[in-house]
């Protein structure tokens, strides 16, 4: 039998404790590495709320229903066939997969539908930001030529009584003589649209469950704030809290083979600075949500993510680095409420 040379070990002990060594090292190694990204995310990001309140507009159980049933009224436009729901299905994640969305006598839209989800805390409402809010989109989608093309805001409260909406109107606004106004529908959509929230894998990765999301989904977070798309792209919604120009280093349209050149902003404000730009759009479920940009362009995302790169950031990223930002953005992939996928009756 032979002995075992004083501070030696045999040849498969070593093989085996550095096998071990080597994952215990890799391990701790990622686990930092997760810290670092983690801890800079915080930074960035959020998990989303249950709602997105408003003091303008609380929201109450009777509000929600029938904000819900105007949702998918389509009587109330010019030839009875749109409403909010056309352009914004719920089981398609708020949006219709059109390049941009058709309205009454098919009539199309000058820009894409963005989805109604998690939308309701965006700065502004529109592409353009030439909606102050969910409830005012609403309002004014009613008499928008290329929408609902209603011709005033009576004729829209006389549809609706004539409807036999008045009782849910009296429900949800109870301390009013004559509930159903112009106003009181916006305030009805909008209430339900508050409560379109989809948390998604990224939530709980937020809330500190690091393998919520895998590993080619966190090196894609990584590389999407080290690139500096989170310095547009941030808040629990990524996206929404502010306007940029879309193609700070080159033309956007180069690159997304836009049939037209959209000013963008500049068409609201006539100001110079404003031409080419849009609201940064909120990336929560965008996975779900082609085409993209404002006008539908782009059917792929990871092409959305390359032209992105180029256009705005100056980068020209790799497959790699593209396919790792695309799988971080599949994480912001939420469920949609179960209750908001049931169609409710109409009166």
């Amino acid at each position: 039998m032979k002995r075992r040379r004083r501070g030696y070990l045999p040849m498969t002990e070593i093989v085996v404790a550095l096998v071990i060594a080597c994952f215990v090292g890799a391990a701790l190694g990622s686990s930092s590495t997760d810290d670092g990204v983690w801890n800079k995310a915080k930074g960035f990001f959020g998990p989303l709320p249950e709602a997105m309140h408003s003091q303008k507009n609380p929201i109450t159980p009777a509000k929600i229903r029938l904000g819900k049933m105007l949702l998918y009224e389509s009587r109330i436009s010019a030839d009875g066939t749109v409403s909010c729901i056309k352009c914004h299905p719920i089981s398609l994640y708020g949006a219709d997969g059109l390049r941009k969305a058709i309205g009454n006598q098919c009539q199309v839209s000058p820009r894409n539908a963005p989805t109604i989800f998690n939308a309701a805390a965006q700065i502004s409402a529109h592409w353009i930001g030439n909606r102050a809010d969910v409830e005012d989109q609403a309002r004014q989608s009613v008499i928008g030529p290329p929408a609902f093309g209603m011709p005033t805001y009576q004729a829209v409260e006389k549809r609706l009584k004539e409807l036999g909406y008045g009782p849910l109107f009296r429900q949800a606004f109870p301390e009013e003589r004559e509930p159903i106004t112009i106003e009181n529908f916006a305030k009805a959509i909008g209430a339900f649209e508050r409560t379109l929230v989809t948390p998604g894998p990224f939530d709980d990765f937020m809330k500190g469950n690091q393998g919520a999301i895998d590993e080619t989904a966190r090196l894609g977070l990584k590389t999407f704030m080290d690139a500096g798309c989170a310095a547009c792209h941030n808040s629990p919604y990524l996206g929404g809290q502010q306007y940029q120009k879309f193609g700070i280093v080159a033309p956007y349209w180069q690159y997304t083979k836009s049939a037209e050149k959209d000013v963008g902003r500049y068409a609201v404000t006539k100001n110079e600075a404003d031409r080419y730009v849009f609201k940064v759009p909120v990336l929560r479920n965008v996975a779900k949500t082609a085409p993209y940009f404002h006008d539908g362009s782009v059917d792929s995302l990871a092409e959305t993510v390359w032209i992105m790169g180029k256009v705005q950031l100056g980068k020209d990223l790799t497959k790699v680095q593209v396919k790792e930002i695309t799988a971080f953005l599949d994480a912001l992939t939420g469920a949609i409420p179960l209750d908001a996928l049931t169609v409710p009756l109409l009166p």
